[in-house]
């Protein structure tokens, strides 16, 4: 424990991916002293897993109705699009973009052209029309409307490590163990946090006016940890596909009546090679199967809606990724979910896009702050930094040429 006393914080973030990282760049922006805990890698976990696409709400509306869901995250992409292009907090110009766009197409069934008429009402974000000539060669033969989508998608492990680089100085990395604990008065109010520094043992104490959690799946603990109920998060599993070859570039979804058939975006390994991650209903099917019957569904899925795609010289892999959320009775919430009890507040931003809402609505329930930004970085400077997690392609174990 530093001999000067316990470190005074405005607010202390437990969970390093998108939605915490963000939050430490709308708080440091608005002048509060705030550091990041994370016991793992930076966005280990459902920002790496997910595909990066700032949805625009359209996928909700497939039923013909402006959704709660809808109207939470229609502001989103405008959101996003301006830090991406600099022009406002958190600055996310070095953060790769895969596609400024996404396409939407449907198979031929009656269902999927009334979702498609349905999806158009109420959003910012709304799909145009693509004539024959303006559709790219992968989506030629689809037998119905192929519409353009501007809802950009990112680079995670670019947005990690974007956001990581501007605020290495207060990013620590603890031990999952043995690397943090809680004082309490009572319930829900941390008077201290003590961390130990993983590679001196050296410990630092906390007095924390706020204590964030942002840890997705890690909540739970931590929430036992502060004397509150872990009941009030869900976890919704996802079973996703990739395929790595000769394909071309493709980010979209494909609707078919009210759902999302596929969803696919594409990234590129380190070997140059191009990788397809497939989700949608695809992946909340796979969630029964085993990895080699999910791929064969994935086949004969993907040959359903793009019928001159060439599977020639590919390969296959999955992944299962878990959803933290609010609990809602198993289904997804409807928007980003904040719990306030005591001094710690809790809170699951739902999608990777909502990330700024989330910030946003959590700084407007603190107090001005109040310590100074310099002090608590002087205590900290030789603490060990956390990386980034690696993409799932790029951890996979066993690759399919045949099943």
């Amino acid at each position: 424990m530093s001999s000067s006393g316990p470190l005074l914080l405005d607010a202390v973030i437990f969970g390093g991916g998108g939605a915490g990282l963000w939050l430490l760049d709308e708080l440091i922006a608005g002048g509060y002293s705030a550091l990041l805990v994370e016991t793992a890698e930076l966005g280990k976990g459902q920002t790496i897993a997910s595909q990066g696409i700032i949805h625009g709400g359209l996928k909700y509306t497939l039923s013909g109705f402006l959704t709660p869901s809808a109207t939470a995250i229609s502001e989103m992409p405008g959101r996003w699009r301006a830090s991406l292009a600099g022009e406002r907090t958190p600055n996310l110009t070095k953060t790769r973009l895969r596609s400024e766009f996404c396409y939407l197409w449907q198979t031929s069934s009656l269902m999927s052209k009334l979702g498609m008429v349905g999806a158009r009402a109420g959003l910012r974000v709304t799909p145009k029309k693509l004539e024959m000539h303006e559709r790219p060669e992968i989506l030629r033969d689809c037998p119905g409307v192929v519409a353009r989508l501007d809802e950009q998608v990112i680079d995670t492990t670019s947005f990690i490590t974007d956001l990581a680089t501007q605020h290495r100085s207060h990013i620590l990395k603890v031990g999952q163990a043995d690397g943090y604990e809680f004082q309490l008065s009572e319930a829900g109010s941390i008077t201290h946090i003590k961390l130990i520094n993983s590679d001196t043992q050296e410990e630092l104490e906390i007095q924390p006016k706020y204590v964030i959690l942002t840890a997705g799946s890690g909540n739970a603990e931590l929430r036992k940890l502060a004397g509150l109920q872990s009941e009030l998060m869900q976890l919704r599993p996802l079973h996703m596909v990739m395929l790595c070859g000769d394909m071309p570039q493709l980010n979209g979804h494909c609707v078919d009546g009210t759902a999302t058939r596929v969803t696919i975006t594409s990234a590129e390994d380190s070997n140059s090679n191009t990788i397809w991650q497939i989700g949608g209903q695809l992946a909340e099917d796979g969630v029964a199967l085993d990895e080699q019957s999910l791929i064969k569904h994935a086949k004969v899925e993907l040959l359903s809606v793009l019928p001159n795609l060439d599977l020639a010289n590919t390969k296959w892999a999955s992944y299962r990724c878990q959803r933290a959320e609010a609990t809602a009775a198993g289904k997804r919430p409807e928007d980003v979910c904040i719990v306030k009890e005591g001094n710690v507040i809790t809170a699951w931003p739902t999608k990777l896009a909502l990330a700024p809402r989330m910030a946003e609505q959590i700084v407007a329930m603190l107090d001005e702050p109040t310590q100074e930004i310099c002090d608590c970085l002087s205590q900290v400077k030789d603490w060990p930094r956390p990386v980034t997690a690696l993409p799932p392609w790029e951890t996979a174990t066993q690759w399919y040429t045949e099943v």
